[in-house]
């Protein structure tokens, strides 16, 4: 199932149905059944209790072993965001890293677009990409590159999992030239979320207020939260 439809299932069920109703464990129940193939129901249901319970190590293993319907997808980004990414890759920039980069799908796009460009996937999780594509196995809160290292900094489905988001948008300026883009849930909170979400967005000012860049543009794209954010260039 790509990413419009998971997100207007997600809008039906979070806007349409009863808040009481919605946040149920007997009415989610089946739903994460499904979604899960039947697996882990139970730490999965209470993942937003156990998130802050795990050490690192717990964590990683956690998402490492995850195997649910949406996993299946190669990008979470659905294809208006990727053109999005697409268009803000050409021109001047030369490198582009990809912060949470999974299984390297959206590189890959990118390289198919513009093949000379440097790219560089970092993820937490170890990942066997392209070989067009360097990987780095690195936490989102501590990247491993020096200053302004990348043109473009991309950040796709991962800052909702990243309770400290605030440590992963330092690294993301940090090593940022001249723009970042993230992309994120248009999301209200609930306890029980099919997606191991730790952090919500319903409102654009949540986000942007978050990464603090003065000139940056933000926009709901088919359920999702499309953020391009410029680099000041004595930052």
């Amino acid at each position: 199932m790509n990413r419009k439809w998971t997100n207007r299932i997600r809008f039906v069920m979070d806007e349409c149905i009863p808040p009481v109703v919605r946040d149920s464990r007997w009415f989610m129940y089946p739903f994460y059944y499904l979604a899960y193939r039947g697996k882990h129901i139970s730490t999965l249901m209470d993942f937003k209790r156990k998130y802050f319970e795990w050490n690192p190590q717990q964590l990683q293993q956690f998402y490492a072993k995850i195997h649910s319907i949406s996993s299946d997808r190669k990008t979470d980004v659905s294809e208006s965001g990727i053109r999005a990414i697409i268009s803000h890759c050409g021109g001047s920039v030369g490198s582009v890293l990809d912060v949470g980069c999974g299984k390297g799908h959206l590189l890959s796009l990118v390289h198919q677009a513009y093949p000379e460009l440097s790219l560089q996937g970092a993820d937490f999780v170890k990942r066997d990409l392209p070989q067009s594509i360097a990987f780095t196995e690195a936490e989102a809160t501590d990247l491993p590159f020096p200053d302004k290292s990348f043109d473009v900094v991309l950040c796709t489905h991962t800052i909702e999992h990243i309770y400290n988001a605030g440590d992963l948008v330092k690294e993301l300026k940090r090593v940022a030239r001249q723009k970042i883009i993230i992309i994120t849930p248009k999301q209200r909170y609930f306890y029980y979320t099919l997606d191991e979400h730790i952090l919500f967005f319903p409102q654009s000012e949540m986000l942007s207020s978050l990464v603090g860049l003065e000139q940056y543009e933000c926009s709901n794209v088919e359920g999702d939260w499309v953020y391009i954010g410029y680099i000041p260039e004595k930052s």
